[in-house]
């Protein structure tokens, strides 16, 4: 028996699953910070990471109904119509609810006994418990000659994005980062449930999802995710 305690806590865009990028990295917009708790929250635990530009973190998937894991499931990848093994694929649902990202170290702020990481690229939940971070080491992570499954690269970005005068003007008013980039490169990567995606249908669907502290009110016509309006939560 393992007894496992989160080493810090991750506060992120995302505050539902629905949005959230189906890999680290395809949304090199989406910001996190990870906290560290204590006792790990000593400069002396983090002392030479500043020297890596990417790190693995182990996490728990948190937010998921429990005893939920199954033997095999539908990748979005695959259209959310062909099963694979849990274990041939990196569904939240598994026996034991862990996720492993890779995630881009953008800064480390010591502050009065606070360590708190800045992190980019990120797929992660707001309030992910993190269990542990490692050193991205490019010789030995990176293997060019690696085979990727039914995921042998990464996806198409297929929706055009457009915004409304409303959503534009919210954008541009935002005080934090590029928000107006953030959502284009997420709805880019068209986060649609797969079975709601029918080839020639082009009546409108909306759609919303739940970013920072407002909601992102958006609908697919033609390929094209049009922005209605962004409302403070």
């Amino acid at each position: 028996m393992f007894t496992l305690k989160p080493i810090g806590v991750i506060r992120s865009c995302f505050r539902e699953k629905f949005g959230i990028p189906r890999q680290s990295g395809l949304v090199p917009a989406a910001r996190a910070t990870l906290e560290l708790l204590p006792p790990y929250a000593q400069s002396a635990a983090v002392r030479g990471l500043e020297d890596f530009s990417h790190l693995w973190l182990l996490f728990v998937f948190h937010g998921l109904p429990e005893g939920r894991w199954q033997p095999t499931v539908r990748p979005p990848r695959l259209g959310g119509n062909r099963r694979l093994g849990v274990f041939a694929t990196r569904s939240p649902f598994r026996p034991n609810s862990l996720g492993l990202s890779a995630v881009r170290l953008e800064q480390i702020v010591v502050d009065s006994g606070r360590i708190t990481l800045h992190l980019a690229g990120v797929d992660l939940l707001d309030g992910t418990p993190v269990l542990d971070i490692k050193p991205y080491v490019p010789y030995a992570d990176c293997l060019p000659t690696a085979t990727g499954g039914f995921a042998p690269e990464a996806p198409n970005a297929e929706l055009v994005v457009e915004f409304s005068p409303q959503a534009a003007a919210f954008c541009a008013n935002w005080p934090h980062d590029d928000l107006r980039e953030l959502i284009t490169q997420i709805l880019r990567q068209d986060p649609r449930p797969a079975y709601v995606r029918e080839p020639g249908d082009a009546a409108p669907k909306s759609y919303g999802m739940k970013l920072y502290d407002f909601d992102v009110k958006w609908e697919v016509v033609d390929e094209v995710a049009y922005v209605m309006e962004i409302l403070l939560l």
